[in-house]
């Protein structure tokens, strides 16, 4: 057994989500790669809205950027967020700039539960370091952009998320051990599972 394996039996049982688990953050946070083994611990599907976003424009999100530009990206970006937290339950993780869109936030507001997962910026540079996948981070410094993203996006983080959840260097399992304790103790005080 794995040392994530054995981490994810060790948290609290949680009850069956009526609502969305949106995570949001930074790029490089690790929200997918949490995302799934929270989904899998939850027992919902899990959507990466990068790869949902792929899908519905038939092109890379580079490719977005690179021939259409940003702002084309969020506005489709926008849509895909609709209709995914229009659904039925499920872990989604959001791109890093999805609650920049006010509309994006109202629907998490109403049919979401949103985790904030924060991280130190050095270490969510170190990762974002290792692809050249990252459309706003092309050129440029990482730890610079990443700081210069945390300024703008860090205030609206907070006032969307209804947990927040700070996740390290650490094992996935252990970031997911974290989400699901915070869940339990946010639901616990009263707020809709």
């Amino acid at each position: 057994m794995s040392a994530d394996a054995s981490t994810e039996t060790t948290a609290p049982a949680i009850p069956a989500p009526t609502r969305i688990i949106a995570l949001v953050g930074l790029m490089g946070v690790g929200k997918s790669t949490v995302g799934r083994r929270l989904a899998h611990r939850l027992g919902l599907d899990f959507v990466d809205g990068d790869e949902a976003i792929e899908t519905a424009a038939r092109m890379t999100v580079s490719d977005i950027f690179a021939q259409l530009g940003e702002a084309e990206f969020r506005a489709g970006e926008a849509r895909v967020m609709r209709r995914l937290l229009e659904g039925p339950p499920i872990v989604l993780a959001t791109g890093g700039g999805a609650v920049l869109n006010p509309e994006t936030r109202e629907l998490m507001k109403a049919h979401a539960t949103t985790v904030w997962l924060r991280a130190d910026l050095k270490v969510v540079a170190s990762r974002v370091q290792r692809r050249d996948t990252r459309p706003l981070l092309r050129g440029k410094d990482p730890l610079v952009a990443l700081k210069a993203m945390a300024e703008v996006r860090y205030p609206v983080y907070e006032e969307t998320a209804d947990v927040t959840v700070d996740v390290g260097a650490g094992a996935h399992g252990q970031a997911v051990d974290a989400i699901v304790t915070a869940l339990n103790s946010y639901w616990a005080n009263g707020a809709t599972a």
